[in-house]
C-alpha cells in the first residue's frame, strides 16, 4: 500500500502528502476530492484547506480521539463535508451526531447523511443542548467536536461537556476574531483557555496557518 496510517481511519500518502480516509460508501464525493483504488478498498482524499481537522491533522496532531467504533457529537456540522470524514474514520460501529442551526445548511447536511446509516442529523441550536440530549444514544459520546464561529465558543463547548464523561475528549476549532476582533490572536486563544478551564484540560494546542487564517485547534479532556 501506498499509504501510511497515522491514525485508525486515517492515512497519509507520504509521496503527495496528502490525507485520506477509507470511503465507506464507494464513488461518494462531497466537493469533488479525488478517489483512488488501493486493494479492495476505495479511499477519500481529505484535503486540508477545505477541513479545520484535516489541517490540524496536517499540521501535527499527536493523537486522534475520534476513531474506528466511536461515538462523536458535531457542533456546527454546516454541510455535512468533515462529518461525512469523520463517519467514514468511525466506522459502522460509531456514529456521528451531526448538529446544525442554519436550515439552508441542513438541507445539504441531510443528502450527505442519506447515504450513512451512522450519521445523524439535527437541527438544533448547539447552545441548548437539552434540545438533542434525548437523541444521544445512552446520553453520552467519547467526543465532542466545535466548528462554531461565535463568541461564546467556550461556553457552548462547556453546554455540551454533559454528554461526556470525566476523561472524555473534546476537540474544537477556535476562530481568534470571533472572540475579539481587534485583540491580537494571542490574547483571544489565551482568554479561550481561562474560560473552559474549569472544565477541560488542555491536551494539545496547534495553529492552523496556512490552511486557516487566525484559528487555533485544540485538543481537551474533560476534567
Amino acid at each position: 500500500m501506498a499509504f501510511k496510517q497515522l491514525f485508525p481511519g486515517v492515512f497519509l500518502d507520504a509521496g503527495q502528502r496528502k490525507l485520506y480516509v477509507r470511503n465507506s460508501v464507494r464513488s461518494f464525493r462531497v466537493h469533488g476530492e479525488a478517489l483512488r483504488e488501493e486493494g479492495k478498498n476505495e479511499y477519500r482524499e481529505w484535503n486540508p484547506k477545505q477541513s479545520k481537522l484535516a489541517a490540524a491533522i496536517a499540521k501535527g496532531l499527536h493523537s486522534l480521539p475520534i476513531k474506528p467504533g466511536a461515538s462523536v457529537l458535531y457542533l456546527g456540522a454546516a454541510q455535512g463535508a468533515t462529518p461525512s470524514f469523520v463517519s467514514d474514520v468511525v466506522g459502522a460501529k460509531g456514529g456521528v451526531y451531526c448538529v446544525e442551526f442554519a436550515p439552508r445548511a441542513m438541507r445539504d447536511l441531510l443528502r450527505v447523511c442519506e447515504t450513512r446509516d451512522n450519521m445523524l442529523p439535527l437541527l438544533a441550536d448547539a447552545r441548548k443542548p437539552e434540545e438533542y440530549a434525548k437523541e444521544i444514544e445512552g446520553g453520552k459520546v467519547d467526543c465532542v467536536f466545535e466548528d462554531v464561529a461565535d463568541p461564546q465558543q467556550a461556553e457552548i463547548l462547556i453546554q455540551n461537556a454533559r454528554f461526556l464523561e470525566k476523561g472524555g475528549a473534546a476537540l474544537i476549532a477556535v476562530k481568534s476574531q470571533c472572540i475579539s476582533s481587534i485583540a491580537p490572536p494571542e490574547e483571544s486563544y489565551a482568554e479561550f483557555k481561562k474560560r473552559i478551564a474549569s472544565v477541560f484540560e488542555v491536551v494539545e494546542e496547534l495553529r492552523l496557518e496556512p490552511f486557516e487564517q487566525d484559528h487555533a485547534f485544540y485538543s481537551l479532556r474533560k476534567k
